[in-house]
């Protein structure tokens, strides 16, 4: 029976051979006629309204190979039948509905199954043994339902069955009541297995030593569950490991040293457990590390030196624990940290002005310590910070009216401390109130902040008067005599000190010669070239001792190639940044030019955007636009000259081994002589990223705005995986107009699918991100120059959606 507002959908189905795909508008529910098309192999309706229960016949079509119903509003238990009349089955995605039920042991009947997804909906009852003779299984997500323990067994006896899926890799267990102990047999699962995610299931007892067995492991989560005893030191076989999330325990003991064999790790998480003693000195070692969050446990001493060669740590946070000593000057190693949360400890000195340096902080908390002497000034460099909190500690001295300049600041807390002196009005200081500034006796300020009226007194006014009169005299004479002397220096430098040249030399190491270029690309065989451009061909070299190079050979037949090759050599030669292709060295004479550059062994964003073998994720891709956008931020606002490249589309953006952002090709970018805020230029971009015609293109006029659009583009580009100039963009649609029709409702219609598949956890964070991501594409590419964000500003936005995109999803 049809219910009111819900409709079937009746008559010829709109698919082609043996594909099934849908989307639909409204709310629906699907015939039983279903089951009446023959030879279907892949039936795909998911991310539609569609509701009831699934038609039985469905699951008769025995051709069938892969069904996805993945998010809709499904209902009722999966048919007892599921599995037998299925044979061909290999991948179901049932995530992100209303099912219930128990999962029977007819599934192990689908001997084929790959992909196995009931994720996000209401099944009940234990887990099946009989699911270990799904003997090709490789995915198996069971996350967010029901499920609960046999109550025959104290532990995860289905765990143990799995031991016979030996192609498995993925393990995804998480929130479900499962209260039971990790069986010993964990370790006997599969050597392929790379993700075990069992977060919230309230697993008990230790963690199995035969873990370490499971040496592809890359990422664990365990995290919110009642894990005891210690973290077994076998964890050092797992030596592919990138991410261990054991927080929200009550796990025992000391960090074992044998984390630090770990050195592909990037994420550790141990806070909120009963861990005591030192951080080992070694995990200064593992330089891969990006998150260390040890807050929460019995930690103490000193934090170790080693601790600060992790220049690459985004986030670190020691909070609430017993650690004591001095902070060093190096904490100022950590450049691009955006949370450091140091805060109930015991940490005692000044706080180090080399703070002031870590400009990417958004977070920064050092509450509840017994820190002295006064606030640096340097802290007004932090320009990125959101969150200040300095309460609970000895601090002394005046609030510096540099914090006046920190635009983003939305939490500011100095409370409990001993400083003295006029509060700041200006900047974020307009919007705190007195609860940012209590039990200070020394202040002074508005009547807002609940403090003393500041005041000179007569005599103090009297004095001042006095010493003006006594040193505007002194201070004339001086003045005069520092112009006499600046003048007559300047004089004699002029005539007696050639003139020094401000420019870095472009050659680094010895000047490779032709004949090794030939040798090292084996003739500039087509086997070696890496791609091709409007000026020439980059072609890959290996020189006789191993190393690795890329060579940009320009085509000296077109009078063009000259001039971009001339103005690569004096843009890369001058400019100096971690995100920018390094040249070093080259190579010319009057038949051949060449820059020999930093290999780039993962090849360009467009190769992983467009390439079937490769894929990016979501923080991937986000870590990838904000090293592009640090780059021009660096030639559009830090560079003593503007640079403007010109050309910026993913073909120019190479990544390294580690997946770290280089923009390349600037061989029509154009410097921004002082004062200048535009150049002129005769050579066009790539159709599709330019700039509207009238900033670029017809009138040849280009500005900092001009990249901005350019990076509005690719940024749009790489998250929806659409050129600008695919051939679904006609005369009245583009790029921009697709993807601002989509928001802020329609959002996963234009992103890359692959971004948000069926199986996808933690999905409304990821869809908010998205969104964001592409508000600011927008931003970025309006159609008004002046319209459009800078790159400064662009790239704060950026951090801010990754820290968030980090909080929700971890």
């Amino acid at each position: 029976m049809e219910s009111e507002g819900d409709r079937l959908l009746y008559g010829n189905f709109p698919f082609l051979g043996e594909d099934l795909f849908l989307y639909l508008q409204g709310p629906c529910v699907i015939p039983q006629e279903i089951g009446e098309l023959p030879m279907l192999e892949r039936i795909s309706l998911e991310s539609n309204k569609l509701t009831g229960h699934i038609p039985t016949t469905l699951f008769n079509i025995s051709t069938a190979q892969v069904i996805a119903l993945t998010d809709n509003h499904f209902s009722g238990n999966i048919p007892s039948s599921f599995g037998q009349t299925l044979p061909n089955l290999e991948q179901i995605f049932l995530g992100m509905n209303n099912f219930s039920g128990t999962i029977l042991d007819s599934i192990s009947n689908a001997s084929k199954l790959i992909y196995l997804d009931l994720s996000y909906n209401r099944f009940t009852g234990s887990i099946p043994s009989s699911i270990g003779n799904l003997g090709q299984l490789q995915f198996l997500n069971l996350g967010g339902n029901n499920f609960t323990s046999e109550p025959s067994s104290p532990e995860l006896s289905f765990l143990t069955s799995l031991t016979n899926c030996r192609q498995l890799r993925v393990l995804w267990i998480y929130e479900n009541p499962l209260n039971l102990f990790l069986p010993v047999a964990i370790g006997n699962l599969s050597d392929s297995l790379e993700s075990i995610f069992a977060s919230d299931c309230g697993i008990k007892g230790n963690i199995p030593s035969g873990i370490g067995n499971l040496r592809n492991l890359v990422s664990i989560y365990l995290y919110g569950n009642y894990l005891t005893g210690f973290i077994p030191t076998t964890i050092k076989g797992l030596s592919k490991l990138q991410r261990l999330h054991l927080e929200d325990n009550r796990i025992d003991g000391s960090i074992p040293k044998e984390i630090c064999h770990l050195l592909n790790l990037g994420l550790l998480a141990l806070n909120e457990n009963r861990l005591f003693g030192t951080i080992p000195e070694c995990l200064g070692n593992v330089t891969s590390l990006r998150y260390l969050n040890l807050d929460s446990n019995r930690l103490n001493s000193s934090i170790p030196e080693t601790i600060w060669n992790l220049k690459d740590l985004l986030e670190f946070n020691l909070s609430s624990n017993s650690f004591t000593g001095y902070l060093p000057q190096e904490i100022g190693n950590l450049k691009v940290a955006m949370v450091l949360d140091l805060s109930v400890n015991q940490f005692i000195g000044n706080v180090p002005s080399t703070i002031g340096g870590l400009q990417d902080l958004v977070r920064l908390t050092f509450a509840h310590n017994k820190l002295q002497g006064s606030i640096p000034e340097s802290l007004g460099n932090i320009v990125s910070l959101e969150i200040l909190d300095l309460s609970q500690n000895n601090l002394s001295g005046q609030i510096p009216k540099s914090l006046e300049k920190l635009s983003h600041l939305k939490y500011f807390n100095a409370s409990f401390n001993r400083l003295r002196g006029e509060i700041p009005t200006g900047g974020p200081f307009a919007n705190f109130t007195n609860q940012s500034f209590l039990s200070n006796e020394g202040l002074c300020g508005a009547p807002r902040f609940q403090v003393q009226p500041c005041y000179i007194s007569s005599l103090q006014k009297s004095k001042k008067n006095s010493m003006i009169r006594i040193l505007l005299p002194i201070a004339s004479v001086l003045l005069a005599s520092t112009i006499l002397i600046f003048c007559l220096r300047s004089r004699w430098w002029k005539n007696e000190i050639p003139i020094r040249t401000q420019l870095i030399p472009m050659v680094t190491c010895e000047r490779i010669s032709y004949h090794e270029l030939v040798q090292a690309t084996d003739g500039f065989s087509e086997s070696n070239l890496l791609g091709m451009g409007s000026f020439g061909s980059v072609y890959k070299a290996t020189l006789i001792d191993g190393t690795i190079l890329a060579v940009k050979v320009f085509n000296v037949q077109q009078e063009a190639a000259f001039k971009s090759f001339d103005t690569e050599c004096e843009i890369l030669r001058n400019i100096r940044h971690r995100n920018l292709t390094k040249v070093i060295s080259s190579c010319s004479n009057l038949d051949f030019k060449a820059l020999i550059l930093e290999y780039m062994p993962n090849g360009s964003l467009e190769k992983w955007l467009y390439s079937h073998n490769y894929f990016l994720d979501i923080l991937q891709r986000l870590n990838i636009m904000i090293d592009v956008a640090c780059s021009l931020n660096y030639l559009h606002h830090d560079y003593s000259t503007r640079v403007v490249h010109c050309d910026l589309k993913p073909s120019n953006i190479l990544l390294d081994e580690d997946m770290v952002a280089h923009v390349s090709d600037f061989g029509i970018a154009k410097f921004l002589e002082q004062g200048d805020s535009i150049a002129l230029t005769k050579t066009l971009a790539t159709f599709g990223y330019i700039a509207p015609g009238e900033e670029y293109g017809f009138e040849g006029s280009v500005s900092t705005r001009s990249d901005v659009y350019s990076y509005g583009i690719v940024l749009m580009e790489t998250f929806t995986r659409r050129k600008p100039t695919d051939d679904l963009f006609a005369e009245d649609l583009n790029l921009k107009d697709w993807v601002n029709q989509s928001l802020p409702d329609a959002i996963i219609h234009v992103v890359d699918s692959n971004l948000l598949p069926p199986k996808e956890e933690n999905y409304t964070a990821k869809v908010q991100c998205l969104s964001s991501i592409m508000e600011l594409g927008l931003k970025c590419s309006a159609e008004s120059p002046h319209e459009r964000i800078n790159m400064k500003d662009a790239l704060i936005v950026l951090k801010k959606i990754k820290l968030q995109l980090i909080k929700n999803c971890e």
